[in-house]
């Protein structure tokens, strides 16, 4: 007889996130580019909500046998790490910004409404 499993309890597949974040990806660089016609609003914000979205993907992928929540929860502790992060400058942390892929994970000014997006990314994809 198989062990009783809780409700709503189920292990990830790896393969969707893997293609769910590579998606996502794709689809916050062409956000970020001028193709398409975005209010500066939706622009700046929606990149962030899409790179929140990303984290929650990766995390999801990483702990294919967590809890949505645990893997919401980590990933808005790991986001607002990383925009907290931004307050601390240093030469070598400044050097890693500098670079484009640097500049896309580490971001460059803290900015209290980017935490609002991580939310708004994180919410989309554990609701998803």
């Amino acid at each position: 007889m198989p062990p009783l499993q809780y409700p709503f309890r189920h292990h990830r597949n790896r393969l969707l996130y893997a293609l769910a974040a590579a998606l996502v990806i794709a689809l916050g660089l062409l956000w970020r580019s001028s193709l398409l016609p975005l209010t500066h609003f939706l622009s700046k914000y929606g990149g962030d909500a899409l790179w929140a979205l990303v984290v929650f993907l990766t995390f999801g992928f990483l702990f294919t046998r967590a809890s949505t929540l645990r893997i919401a929860l980590l990933s808005l502790a790991f986001a607002w790490s990383v925009e907290l992060l931004q307050l601390y400058h240093a030469p070598w942390i400044d050097a890693l910004r500098a670079i484009p892929i640097g500049h896309l994970i580490l971001g460059s000014t803290f900015n209290v409404p980017d935490l609002l997006a991580y939310a708004f990314g994180i919410a989309l994809g554990a609701f998803a």
